[in-house]
């Protein structure tokens, strides 16, 4: 099974949120749908099912491998690079 490479790497705490939501769909005037946290930075951004997909574009520009949800009640987390549940 393959396994994320970029866990053991990540910030201890994890960073706080840059933002309570989206920053660039506030900018784009358009709603996410669901938050992600990057692990590396602490920018909030919107998952793929939003219009503007900000979370893996913020992945493709800085290269911050890991994510996590920024949903109440939820906690886990993704690795963009080895495409795996981390």
């Amino acid at each position: 099974m393959k396994q994320c490479t970029h866990a053991g790497a990540l910030p201890h705490p994890e960073p706080v949120p840059l933002s309570e939501t989206c920053p660039e769909c506030l900018r784009d005037g358009t709603d996410p749908v669901q938050l992600r946290l990057c692990l590396s930075c602490g920018h909030v951004g919107c998952c793929d099912s939003s219009p503007g997909r900000h979370a893996t574009e913020h992945h493709r520009k800085s290269g911050h491998p890991v994510m996590r949800t920024h949903e109440p009640g939820e906690d886990w987390r993704w690795c963009f690079v080895d495409h795996v549940l981390v």
